[in-house]
């Protein structure tokens, strides 16, 4: 039998925003949840569970091309579209001076945050059609001293997402460019050791304001 809610589609649900997101999204839809953890996966579907909701784990790289292709049929094949998609995966590199970049860290970067997300945004638009909505979280950080790894990569990222977006002002989906705030994640965390994080926003309050601003 056929989940008859409409159907939202996570990548990076397996901790901080993604993890909130796809938390309080299963209340209305049934949540697509892709990450590289297992173990935290089945922590988010427990916690689903109990509320009552629903969910579709999927613990997969969505830098394996083959993996986001069997991962996008499967969703066309149970349920012909998809009503959205928020994309939260991204790998952060560890800070560095721009002249001492890992290459291995660098690539894992461009892999993740850039190619990967041009690849599931040729993916993930067919399933969206012209109702869906897209959603991408602008925390790129770019230009700023020790972020040469990340910044560069989250901000090719984003302007990927605006492109996509100003073609798409007369048809296709809806594609929404979202600044969090700033957050104590688990990320955050490694970014700026001993911040202060009860000081941060909370991901379930973001996670609650952008859900929020989707109408």
């Amino acid at each position: 039998m056929t989940d008859s809610k409409p159907t939202a589609l996570i990548t990076g649900a397996s901790r901080g925003l993604g993890f909130s997101l796809a938390e309080q999204l299963a209340e209305t839809h049934h949540v697509i949840a892709v990450a590289r953890t297992t173990g935290a996966l089945e922590e988010l579907d427990d916690l689903i569970q109990a509320k009552g909701g629903q969910a579709t784990l999927a613990p997969m790289d969505i830098s394996v091309e083959p993996a986001m292709a069997q991962l996008c049929r499967g969703i066309y094949d149970r349920w012909g579209t998809l009503d959205l998609w928020i994309h939260a995966a991204v790998h952060a590199a560890p800070l560095t001076p721009a002249g001492h970049l890992n290459m291995k860290d660098w690539q894992k970067s461009v892999d993740i945050n850039v190619t990967a997300t041009g690849r599931l945004i040729a993916f993930v638009a067919p399933l969206l059609g012209e109702r869906g909505t897209a959603v991408f979280l602008d925390d790129a950080r770019a230009g700023e001293k020790f972020f040469g790894a990340y910044g560069s990569t989250k901000a090719a990222q984003i302007a990927l997402a605006r492109s996509w977006a100003a073609e798409n002002t007369k048809s296709g989906p809806r594609v929404i460019v979202h600044e969090p705030a700033q957050m104590g994640t688990a990320t955050r965390a490694r970014f700026f050791p001993g911040q202060d994080r009860d000081a941060l926003a909370k991901p379930k309050d973001e996670a609650a304001r952008l859900i929020a601003s989707l109408g």
